[in-house]
């Protein structure tokens, strides 16, 4: 498909006007998170799903107690629109979603989405010593996409790594077992913010988590909803009612927004060299936006991950720290960690007690690196 001069030029301007205004990853973020927030709308007092998660800061760690609970309806999805700083779009492949509650008051602490890993990883492959058959790898490994804590619980109690140690535990991993008929043996995640924040909730985390590198990769962000169904039913119209990717293809968001930028290319190439020059380098610079992430992984607690991994066995051989990944171990690691962070808070008079969610009337007041 062919642009005429002045389509393709209309296009070039408007993405090239899109990511202009994102200097940092996390202005990525808050237009993302704008955008998808506006409409979520305020509930009268009493009746919101913000009712169902923790507010009882004056808790103390050691009285807390915690479930782990799958969820699959769209309320999960909504509750994490609500709490998360970035905005999750949903990945093909495995999905598992969990809450997290404290059983004393039977309230949501956090949330947890499950998914199939990248297929290729850097820091992955330094670990492997190579490249790792995929159809080995999908089947033993899974990967931590949202792993978000209420607000204020994960600033108060170190919540993040409370829901972190738990994706990282035996019952975590049962859960999947169980859905997929496997045996899962690696757990991977990356921090969110990549270099911007210079750590993560991820580090000081052993023996659940070891950080491993960092990613390499450099990548377009992804178009918020509004431009991107703007672009493709203009796109459709000048294909003559068809679309540019055909239907049920997996991450099609992500071809379809590939598609159009290499149809915009292409066409400014042949009509206006400089044009296309202008355009090339200014998606170039909207690649640079994207960071630098921190690559962490978890053994589950076995021995001989690398060699199930590589096909060298099929058989998983426990280490000796293999009690310490399970659920009421992690809980109690948490709790000594947890108890720390809360009695300085206390100590400082710093404890948060106003829960924060993300709606029409909060979305330019809440910090969106947290």
């Amino acid at each position: 498909m062919i642009l005429e001069k002045q389509d393709a030029v209309y296009a070039a301007t408007k993405l090239m006007k899109y990511f202009k205004d994102f200097g940092r990853i996390d202005d990525y973020f808050r237009a993302r998170k704008i955008e998808r927030v506006k409409n979520i709308p305020v509930p009268l007092p009493g009746f919101g799903l913000e009712d169902d998660m923790f507010q009882s800061y004056d808790m103390h760690p050691e009285d807390m107690n915690f479930s782990v609970i799958q969820m699959q309806s769209k309320t999960f999805d909504t509750l994490l629109e609500m709490t998360a700083s970035f905005s999750p779009d949903e990945n093909p492949g495995k999905t598992l979603k969990l809450i997290v509650k404290e059983t004393n008051t039977n309230k949501i602490v956090g949330f947890i989405r499950f998914g199939s890993p990248l297929i290729n990883s850097k820091p992955r492959n330094d670990y492997l010593g190579g490249v790792p058959d995929l159809g080995i790898f999908n089947k033993r490994a899974i990967m931590g996409f949202n792993i978000v804590p209420i607000q204020p619980f994960g600033y108060n109690y170190l919540g993040g790594k409370l829901l972190a140690a738990i994706c990282c535990s035996h019952a975590s991993r049962e859960m999947l077992n169980q859905k997929y008929d496997t045996e899962f043996c690696l757990f991977e995640t990356t921090s969110l913010y990549g270099n911007i924040k210079g750590m993560s909730m991820y580090d000081g985390m052993r023996p659940y988590l070891r950080y491993k590198g960092d990613t390499q990769s450099k990548f377009l962000l992804t178009l918020g909803e509004d431009i991107y169904f703007e672009l493709r039913d203009w796109f459709e119209e000048r294909n003559d009612g068809e679309p540019l990717i055909r239907n049920g293809v997996s991450s099609r968001k992500l071809k379809y927004q590939t598609k159009m930028i290499g149809t915009i290319k292409s066409s400014l190439k042949e009509h206006d060299t400089k044009a296309y020059e202008l355009f090339s380098n200014a998606m170039n610079v909207a690649g640079e936006v994207t960071t630098q992430k921190r690559f962490y992984m978890s053994e589950y607690g076995y021995s001989n991950v690398k060699d199930v991994l590589l096909g060298k066995t099929d058989k998983l051989e426990r280490a000796e720290n293999f009690e310490r990944f399970e659920l009421d171990n992690v809980i109690r690691w948490w709790k000594k960690h947890a108890t720390k962070r809360y009695n300085k808070m206390i100590a400082e008079k710093k404890v948060r007690k106003d829960l924060e969610v993300w709606n029409q009337h909060t979305m330019n007041k809440i910090d969106i690196i947290r």
